[in-house]
């Protein structure tokens, strides 16, 4: 008789998404957008080294509340971050909390000043932000109504928004929504509804069933068109309009694979997850595994990790159930039939025969066999 598992843990209420719409804005609305951006980023700056004056002359750092209070008198010496909505500018001092908040708690990731530079830019909006579905458009504060792409309506509590801008020149806005609903309760799984997943570079991921999806490579069926694009942006002068041409060119590349990439993912997750009631991962190394720069192009390529977030957060919203087990488990070279272990197993031996029980095994299926096998042993679960 099948057993059932029922993965504990406490339920999270109040389920938050954000939904991203393109935004077209005219020109006088994008030089006010190009100076929020830099206002929000000259505050993020100011409050970055006042933080660390402050903790090199006291031993602590000012707080965030502090920091706003100072927001009033640094408007009246930079008159120009008057014309700039007030919630953004405390927007910067919020998100230099949550950056320091970020490298306490998983010590990494020192907070850094924010340049000019940065293709990226972006700026909050609290509240007092007007959506309208019917006209296309939505009111930001000092700015107006702008022309959208409401493609897709919600329903529920509007959080915050964030105005940001692609390296290709393009804006969007990005609304978090509360709809106020519970995470659905986990679902039971057994081992016909659980499926794990071995990713991999030749195949992209092999399932436990057997099946393989091909992995589609989208960077490197680019990269000829890549490095000419590069050699072309080399030979331009700097700071000539060819130059700009150039490096708009090759970021434009960039966000087609970027794209091409992302939904490739998203539509191979979403039909794991509806299909299975559980899903069996193995922990990886991603860091560790791309400083092998044999491999790391084609690792980057694949972007497990990010694969693995998509799946993270569609199982949560669907009460599904994700497993994984240890990084150091030896499910490539375990024979899933009679468990022998082929210690001379290397990265080249894509099929090898069991000296035991001489089973031939495909082996990226071996391991995805024995992934479901260790991530439904209860000793081996993660994090239950």
């Amino acid at each position: 008789m099948d057993k059932t598992y029922i993965l504990s843990g406490s339920i999270l209420t109040g389920m938050l998404k954000a939904c991203r719409y393109r935004i077209y804005p005219n020109k006088e609305q994008r030089e006010l957008f190009f100076k929020h951006f830099g206002a929000c980023r000259f505050v993020y700056n100011w409050a970055l080294e006042n933080k660390l004056k402050s903790y090199e002359s006291d031993g602590k750092s000012i707080s965030g509340f502090s920091l706003n209070k100072m927001l009033p008198g640094l408007k009246d010496e930079h008159v120009w971050l008057k014309d700039v909505y007030s919630q953004s500018l405390q927007g910067a001092t919020l998100n230099l909390e949550n950056a320091f908040t970020h490298f306490f708690r998983e010590k990494k990731g020192f907070p850094k000043f924010k340049s000019r530079k940065n293709p990226v830019q972006s700026f909050s909006v609290p509240q007092h932000y007007v959506v309208d579905f019917d006209a296309h458009k939505i009111r930001l504060p000092k700015i107006g109504w702008i022309k959208t792409k409401l493609h897709r309506r919600y329903e529920g509590a509007e959080k915050s928004a964030t105005v940001s801008i692609t390296p290709t020149g393009q804006f969007y806005i990005n609304i978090l929504v509360d709809d106020g609903l519970d995470y659905p309760e986990k679902q039971p799984f057994d081992e016909k509804t659980t499926v794990d997943i071995d990713v991999g570079i030749k195949d992209f991921a092999v399932l436990s069933s057997g099946k393989k999806i091909n992995n589609p490579r989208h960077l490197k069926n680019s990269l000829l068109r890549m490095k000419a694009l590069q050699r072309r942006l080399s030979r331009k002068q700097r700071g000539s309009n060819n130059r700009e041409k150039s490096k708009l060119s090759v970021a434009k590349l960039h966000e087609k694979i970027s794209n091409q990439r992302n939904d490739f993912q998203h539509k191979i997750s979403f039909r794991l997850i509806c299909e299975n009631q559980a899903i069996a991962l193995e922990t990886l190394n991603v860091a560790g595994m791309l400083k092998n720069h044999r491999l790391a192009q084609h690792i980057a390529d694949a972007s497990w990790s990010s694969f693995v977030t998509k799946l993270e957060y569609k199982a949560q919203r669907q009460g599904k159930n994700i497993l994984r087990i240890g990084r150091f488990e030896p499910s490539t070279r375990i024979c899933s039939v009679c468990g022998h272990y082929n210690g001379g197993l290397t990265l080249a031996d894509r099929d090898w025969v069991c000296p035991d029980c001489n089973t031939n095994h495909d082996r990226d299926v071996n391991a995805a066999i024995n992934i479901k096998k260790f991530a439904l042993d209860r000793q081996n679960l993660i994090g239950v």
